[in-house]
């Protein structure tokens, strides 16, 4: 055997054991005639002692092992000296009596270490020696016991897991396709499903009542930390429900997996928001409740005032940083400038404070009194010692960039704690979105989504106000998942196709076998899709998914370690029937 026990297994009751460990070197120290060696495996690490007086050829032959070695020890276990409590066996060692070196190792490019010195890029191309890291190990344990416990609650509510085709028709409705040439159909190409949407609606359809799947999906989209092109979804449906059924289901699962990863006890409902109160008050919908400074509305407190940016504003919103009235002038211009970046593109930022000794100042101060300016933080709430900081503009966009003010506020006060859960529902989603660009109707999620029933005698008249029975779950400031309920008739199908711009030939070439299932009894049915990756990494305390996610791809969409994409040989072009236009010019 290559080993009787692994590098996290041994402890003090197998003291004068003789085992036998194999494992990577992870560092060697060199203490007068003794050489210590700690080996590492997926387990944990064990401290290993080469005695230079029991035996001095193994002493000499150990301190020429170098960093990741694969080695094999024998040796009798101790009881350690001088003990580590940051180790699971930091109270043995192992005093060696042999040792075989299985394979040698190139000095790594970057440290193996949970604090390493490697940056993304380097650690993306040698991602093989990334995962050997305790922290990324540890990452990708949580997700597969995440996993298993998934799959348990589910079939235990009678749930079954189905796959569904990779290679599917393009339905271009939403993010892009990824697409795949058929080499037995030329000129004809596959896509890669973004969601199995379709597929488990006609599960519902063929009367399989409940569905899940763990499940790959595809989007050719511009990234980000939480965004990757090929990501995983808990992928659910459920028949003979109503949006309430929904809820209660996979907050139940929320519930259950928090309690069993963080032993969590969420006991009481998770509140519910609609989608209109989520912009009112925080500017998305997806807001971050793990901390106040909800948005204040001014507009009718600074009309008339002669001060344009706010009289000829369609929207003056604020928010109050509480104890934050001791900002410096300095602070107060990096905030600006914050606002001002052009992913975030406010014109400016306003701010009052309210001072401890009752005093107010303010950068508009010289267009409004005091009186009013007192108004503006009575209405908000505003205490002695607090900020408050005001943005203007049109509605939709000054909500966003207060929205990211607030959140930048939260970060700089520490109110955004990675270990703090904030759980809640948005609901009451608009069903369609305006583009000025294209001057048509999208579906706000996908054309399957159900009308509120209270609203669908507004589908022809007033098509904008129509809200979808759609639910988003947002945990931290992050949209955990999001479902519906679907359409189920036809003829409400068809309706829905139409307001979207799709002809009924369109229609029937895009999705005509799930409308000729709809003919055959098709049951109401809802159901939703979690982020897999994003749901580990909230508890795993994570910003970006990458380190969930085993050989993840970086914001270009390359794999840096295999350099994917790349460049396919002529004859396979030939044989797909394709010719490539020139590359555009960088």
């Amino acid at each position: 055997m290559y080993r009787s026990d692994t590098c996290g297994q041994l402890r003090l009751s197998d003291a004068g054991r003789h085992v036998t460990l194999a494992g990577w070197v992870q560092r060697i120290r060199k203490m007068g005639g003794m050489t210590f060696v700690d080996l590492r495996d997926r387990y944990g690490i064990t401290q290993i002692v080469f005695d230079n007086d029991t035996d001095a050829s193994l002493c000499e032959r150990a301190n020429k092992l170098g960093r990741e070695y694969v080695i094999q020890v024998e040796g009798k276990v101790a009881e350690r000296t001088s003990k580590n409590s940051h180790l699971d066996t930091g109270d043995i060692e192992i005093i060696a009596d042999n040792l075989k070196i299985l394979n040698r190792s190139d000095v790594p490019p970057f440290t193996i270490e949970d604090d390493t010195d490697g940056g993304d890029d380097l650690r993306m191309r040698y991602r093989y020696l990334d995962l050997r890291r305790g922290a990324v190990r540890r990452n990708l344990e949580l997700r597969h016991k995440m996993a298993f416990e998934i799959r348990r609650y589910l079939d235990s509510k009678g749930f079954l897991e189905v796959e569904t085709p990779v290679l599917i028709k393009s339905t271009p409705e939403g993010a892009r396709d990824f697409v795949v040439p058929s080499r037995m159909n030329p000129g004809e190409f596959y896509a890669l499903p973004q969601s199995p949407q379709t597929f488990k609606q006609l599960l519902m359809v063929s009367g399989f009542d409940r569905y899940f799947q763990i499940v790959k999906c595809f989007r050719d989209e511009d990234l980000r930390a939480d965004r990757q092109p090929e990501f995983t979804q808990i992928d659910c449906e459920m028949s003979f429900v109503e949006q309430e059924d929904v809820l209660n289901m996979f907050e139940g699962l929320v519930k259950h997996i928090f309690k069993y990863v963080k032993d969590i006890d969420f006991t009481e409902p998770f509140p519910r928001m609609t989608w209109a109160d989520a912009q009112r008050l925080y500017g998305s919908d997806k807001p971050d409740t793990r901390f106040g400074m909800e948005f204040v509305e001014l507009k009718d407190l600074t009309e008339g005032s002669g001060f344009s940016v706010m009289d000829n504003a369609e929207y003056v919103g604020a928010i109050v940083a509480p104890g934050c009235a001791d900002y410096t002038r300095k602070q107060l211009d990096q905030l600006t400038d914050f606002v001002k970046r052009p992913q975030i593109g406010a014109s400016g930022m306003m701010w009052v404070k309210f001072e401890n000794d009752g005093s107010i100042k303010s950068s508009v101060g010289k267009f409004f009194s005091e009186d009013v300016i007192k108004s503006w933080g009575e209405r908000a709430g505003a205490k002695p010692g607090d900020l408050m900081l005001i943005l203007a503009g049109a509605t939709a966009r000054t909500r966003k960039q207060l929205c990211e003010l607030r959140l930048e506020m939260g970060s700089r006060l520490g109110l955004r704690d990675p270990q703090k859960f904030s759980c809640l529902w948005v609901i009451d989603f608009p069903l369609f979105e305006w583009d000025e660009e294209t001057g048509r109707y999208y579906a706000m999620h996908h054309p399957f989504t159900s009308p509120n029933p209270e609203d669908i005698d507004k589908l022809e008249t007033d098509t904008g106000a129509v809200r979808a029975t759609a639910y988003d779950m947002v945990v931290n400031g992050n949209e955990l998942g999001g479902g519906s309920i679907r359409i189920h008739e036809a003829e409400l199908q068809n309706t829905m196709f139409r307001l979207l711009g799709l002809s009924d030939e369109e229609a029937q070439y895009k999705f005509g076998f799930l409308m000729n299932a709809f003919k055959f009894g098709a049951p109401p049915h809802g159901g939703l899709a979690f982020g897999f990756d994003r749901f580990v990494s909230i508890l795993a305390g994570l910003d970006s998914i990458r380190d969930v996610i085993a050989f993840p791809k970086n914001n270009a969409g390359r794999d840096m370690m295999i350099d994917a994409p790349s460049e396919i040989d002529q004859s396979q072009l030939d044989e797909l029937f394709i010719s490539l236009t020139p590359k555009p010019e960088k």
